[in-house]
């Protein structure tokens, strides 16, 4: 099977991983000129265009630039190109603390992320605070279209959908906010709709995507190719889940995948994964709590594979409030966890579950 962990890449020092966010300088990188010295400053040739196309790829867009904040955003507007940018900062911090808060704010990982600037002094600074940031000269811009990291291997309909989601999650924080009541009050609030099918040939593309982009609710980092998944459907002893979760803001998309082999003895959990994106929303533990309980129907115990790392320390939080037990452990940090199934979890009563 043609399937591999990140780690293996990292030991060889690759990063091949996709890029998932580019952050953009403004003064002579997305246009020509500097912003305070003039206001007649133009679009770069074919820039628009650019970024339109990182877009539709799933690929975010944000900015880190030093300016006046209300005049870059006007400009922006003007150009047609604010929408496409997600949490912006454009202030007179150092660039690095301003991908800081990007990356806090959109909740994925440092080394899926580029930066693009015209000036080798800010490149340098963000890189040496970031050190697994890819830094790329702006003078190169229309290159970019065509390097591997930001040429995803399929385009899904949740990668086409990315940025209204997150635009949507912007939406909903602002909500909760302003809210007055308990965490669980404000859950309740959004009228959640949570849906858990057995997978079908046209989800595989976002069931690859989401082995290749999901890591911190992730149990082994395994990834898994569209072939391979494939493979899966038509085997009477495996079961593919893939799930997803829709509010009154709109929707999630497919958030979360499990692969269980059905044994004779026991159901053996190979991985379930479960976007960052949904961790604030208390659904993290849904998928596993519907395969404990149809193991337990099916009368049989429930193992699971584990791979410890310092990124699915949530996903072990997980497992271990769900009552399993480490059955075997390497030493290496590989586990396998195990659930005689005596305490299985209520399901959240905040959200509607709807099993397909």
């Amino acid at each position: 099977m043609s399937l591999h962990t990140a780690v293996e890449d990292i030991k060889k020092g690759i990063n091949n991983k996709d890029i998932k966010c580019v952050v953009w300088d403004l003064d002579n990188t997305i246009w020509d000129g500097v912003l305070t010295e003039s206001c007649n400053v133009t679009l770069k040739p074919g820039m628009k265009e650019i970024i339109a196309q990182l877009d539709s790829r799933g690929i975010l867009n944000s900015v880190a630039s030093k300016n006046n904040h209300d005049d870059a955003v006007r400009k922006l507007n003007e150009l047609g190109l604010l929408e496409y940018f997600l949490y912006p900062e454009i202030n007179w911090n150092a660039k690095s603390s301003s991908i800081s808060k990007i990356q806090k704010n959109l909740n994925i990982a440092i080394d899926t992320f580029m930066f693009i600037d015209d000036q080798p002094f800010e490149l340098d600074e963000v890189k040496a605070v970031h050190h697994d940031i890819e830094c790329f000269d702006a003078s190169e811009y229309q290159k970019l279209l065509s390097l591997d990291r930001l040429n995803p291997r399929f385009v899904t309909v949740d990668s086409k959908m990315r940025r209204k989601m997150y635009s949507d999650d912007i939406k909903r924080k602002e909500v909760e906010e302003s809210f007055e009541g308990t965490p669980e009050a404000f859950l309740a609030s959004l009228s959640m709709h949570f849906i858990i099918e057995n997978a079908a040939e046209e989800d595989l593309k976002r069931a690859e995507e989401l082995t290749y982009r999901t890591h911190q609710l992730n149990s082994t980092g395994v990834t898994y190719d569209y072939d391979d998944l494939k493979g899966f459907l038509s085997s009477h002893s495996h079961r593919l889940y893939i799930c997803e979760l829709n509010d009154c803001y709109g929707s999630y998309g497919k958030i979360g995948l499990a692969l269980v082999e059905i044994k004779e003895a026991h159901w053996h959990l190979k991985l379930i994964l479960m976007s960052c994106r949904v961790i604030s929303r208390g659904v993290g533990t849904v998928l596993l709590s519907y395969i404990m309980r149809e193991a337990k129907k099916d009368g049989k115990r429930l193992v699971a594979d584990f791979k410890k790392n310092d990124r699915n320390k949530q996903m072990y939080v997980a497992y271990k409030f769900a009552n399993f037990n480490v059955k075997e452990d390497d030493g290496n940090g590989n586990l396998v966890l195990e659930n005689d199934l005596s305490f299985i979890q209520e399901f959240p009563p905040y959200i509607k579950l709807e099993i397909k």
